[in-house]
This record gives C-alpha cells, sequence and structure tokens, in this order.
C-alpha cells in the first residue's frame, strides 16, 4: 500500500480525543452552522440572499437552544438521580 494511505487508514483507526470542558463545546457550533446551510439550501423552493440568511440563523439558533434546553434537562435530571 501507499505510505499515505497507510497513514489516512490509521487516522480512523484512533478517535480524536475530545475533551468534556465548556471550550470543546465551540466544535458544535460549526458542525450547526453547516446543517442548517445544507438544510435549508435543499427545502427552500426558490433562494434569495435575505431569504436564505434569516431561514438558516433562525434553524441555527432554534438547533443551538434545542440543544442547550435539553442539556439543561439531562443536568437537572443527573442531579436529581444523583441527590
Amino acid at each position: 500500500m501507499l505510505p499515505t494511505l497507510d497513514i489516512v487508514i490509521a487516522a480512523f483507526n484512533s478517535p480524536e480525543p475530545i475533551q468534556t470542558d465548556p471550550w470543546s463545546l465551540l466544535l458544535l457550533l460549526p458542525l450547526v452552522a453547516s446543517i442548517a446551510v445544507i438544510y435549508k439550501a435543499t427545502k427552500m423552493p426558490t433562494i434569495t440572499t435575505g431569504g436564505f440568511l434569516k431561514e438558516t440563523v433562525t434553524l441555527f439558533g432554534s438547533i443551538i437552544i434545542f440543544i442547550a434546553i435539553t442539556a439543561l434537562v439531562l443536568y437537572v435530571l443527573a442531579w436529581l438521580i444523583s441527590a
């Protein structure tokens, strides 16, 4: 095999370490932004700049708010169970 291919295959066998601190949650933002852009690009019947930006920002915000509410509920549930 080619040496470059070996490196690429080895990269998929060892996962990237992600810490559990609040700073690592910033890695979530580019993922949510790309999901919002791609989803709206495929679902809008006609794409205009203003409408696309408004819809994408709205979807981005709603996903982030839903994630925050879900994290808060899970945190409270874990606190109630462990108390």
